[in-house]
């Protein structure tokens, strides 16, 4: 039977781009369907329709042989479509049952009646074996756990159609193998799951089905038995894809990047950087590997002179940033590819050419007179334009108005041809498709090795850190516990035993590693 059918939908936005244009995609009862695409092929504005958080200019939607019209969320809700954002939306000082029932609560005498929320939230973890504490915080959970409060939240409101977008971009080996089991078993109970994802191993693995967007329209629906990795890259981005980066054996040089004995307190006072040190020489790229949360993001900010440490130092090209500005810090050879790249890695209002201008307007070869010379910073940006593929019409479209791919894009193309000689990459592929991915890696390699530049990449994709990373080196709660002197030494599931704590190495182990 038919769970879900989405007809003919087309939606046109104001400035006249269209994101869809007749697509119909249908979801079977007790069926995991992929849906995939490049960014920019419709795939956000196609679940945005279905959730209700957008109305289609044309185009009609089905539950169960229905038709339904969904105005908002709430009315989705209502209609059995659930949808688990790829950035959580719990609120950290609240317990599991209390997030779940929020705004569904049990009552008793007019008031919240705690017990039964409890009770509810246990037995629904309990029935899909989610291995959930009801009476637990949030905010001590793991980021695997967490996602699994989102998909109950949904179960607890009566959704039989799930939308999980991007469910494993933060998660281990382990625990996206754990929640696969329990969207296994939500199948075999009759629920059906549209998932999105850019892991085309994971669609492999998992789904049953995939429908494939490309440019707004539909690139058509087949069984995942009929595909294999290869196929699907293609029938996504219209080429090959090569899922495997060759790259020549580094010749380290002399150090770029030297971080020593580093501590850092969050506001609370709590240790979320505990004695780090590291070096990156010229012509290497580092990786770091961590669940999330675990002080990447403040290694990360500490050495792009965004937050101040508390103790140790940080040495680029032989200085020290202790208490430098920002654009010290890049005048001083700093490239920075942010995690967040709609708050830190661009202005959302301006065009596309002054967010690639941002760091070189100044520049005496950019200027004429006291002026930014447009003829420049014009010939500039379309050459980035044209190199990167970015896909607009033109430099001076405001990139908020851009997919997030293409914002990616712009982020990097500006990054990378700074002229500076040390690359930090905090996540520089997160939620970007196969075809910007793989361009984006083997940008960064071509760069190390060529220009024998240095790089840090921070990732949460452990094929990305895996394939891009020379040394590797795995952060948990602060701390560095495993160093490997090549990333091929060691496997996705072994690196996930060490971020979550299986595994730990010895200082003794490390020695000379780092």
């Amino acid at each position: 039977m038919e769970a879900l059918k989405m007809e003919n939908i087309t939606k046109i936005y104001p400035n006249g781009f269209v994101a869809n244009k007749g697509i119909t995609f249908s979801v079977q009862e007790g069926e995991i369907h992929a849906l995939v695409g490049e960014n920019g092929a419709g795939k956000t504005t196609l679940m945005k329709v279905l959730f209700g958080m957008e109305q289609p200019q044309e185009g009609r939607i089905y539950v169960e042989g229905k038709q339904v019209k969904i105005t908002s969320p709430l009315d989705a809700i209502a209609k059995g479509v659930g949808m688990v954002h790829q950035h959580f939306m719990l609120v950290p000082s609240m317990t599991v049952a209390q997030n779940v029932t929020l705004g569904i609560e049990p009552r008793k005498h007019g008031l919240v009646d705690n017990e039964a929320c409890v009770k509810m939230t246990q037995q629904l973890s309990d029935k899909y074996q989610f291995g959930l504490d009801a009476t637990a915080t949030v905010s001590e959970l793991s980021v695997g756990l967490m996602q699994k409060v989102e998909i109950l939240k949904a179960l607890a409101r009566g959704a039989k159609v799930l939308i999980l977008d991007e469910p494993t971009a933060v998660l281990t080996p382990q625990e996206t193998k754990e929640l696969f089991e329990q969207l296994k078993l939500l199948k075999k109970s009759g629920h059906s799951v549209i998932f999105i994802s850019h892991k085309l191993e994971e669609v492999m693995e998992l789904c049953d089905n995939v429908t494939i967007l490309r440019h707004g329209y539909c690139n058509g629906s087949y069984p995942i038995s009929e595909l294999d990795e290869r196929k699907l890259s293609r029938l996504m981005v219209g080429r090959d894809v090569i899922l495997k980066i060759e790259k020549p054996d580094p010749k380290p040089g002399k150090p770029v990047l030297e971080v020593k004995n580093l501590e850092k307190l969050s506001d609370e006072g709590k240790v979320v950087l505990d004695h780090i040190s590291f070096t990156i020489r010229e012509g290497e790229v580092l990786g770091i590997a961590g669940v999330e949360g675990n002080g990447q993001n403040y290694l990360s900010d500490c050495i792009s002179g965004m937050q101040k440490y508390d103790g140790g130092d940080v040495l680029l090209n032989g200085k020290s940033i202790s208490g430098r500005r920002i654009s010290d810090i890049r005048r001083s050879g700093m490239s920075h590819i942010p995690e967040d790249r709609m708050t830190v890695g661009c202005v959302s209002t301006m065009s596309i050419m002054d967010n690639v201008m941002a760091d070189r307007f100044d520049r005496p070869e950019n200027m004429k007179g006291i002026f930014l010379d447009q003829q420049k910073a014009i010939a500039q940006t379309d050459a980035l334009i044209k190199e990167f593929e970015i896909s607009c019409d033109d430099r001076s479209e405001e990139i908020r108005l851009l997919s997030g791919g293409n914002i990616q894009k712009v982020v990097v193309a500006r990054e990378f041809t700074s002229g500076a000689n040390f690359v930090l990459a905090n996540q520089p592929t997160r939620g970007v498709d196969v075809g910007t991915a793989e361009m984006i890696r083997k940008y960064l390699v071509r760069q190390v090795r060529e220009k024998q530049i240095a790089s840090l990449l921070i990732s949460a994709d452990l094929n990305e850190v895996l394939e891009v990373s020379d040394r590797l080196l795995v952060i948990r709660q602060g701390k560095i516990v495993a160093a490997f002197s090549k990333a091929s030494m060691v496997s996705e599931d072994e690196l996930g035993e060490y971020m979550l704590g299986i595994k730990t190495m010895t200082p003794d182990e490390m020695e000379g590693l780092l």
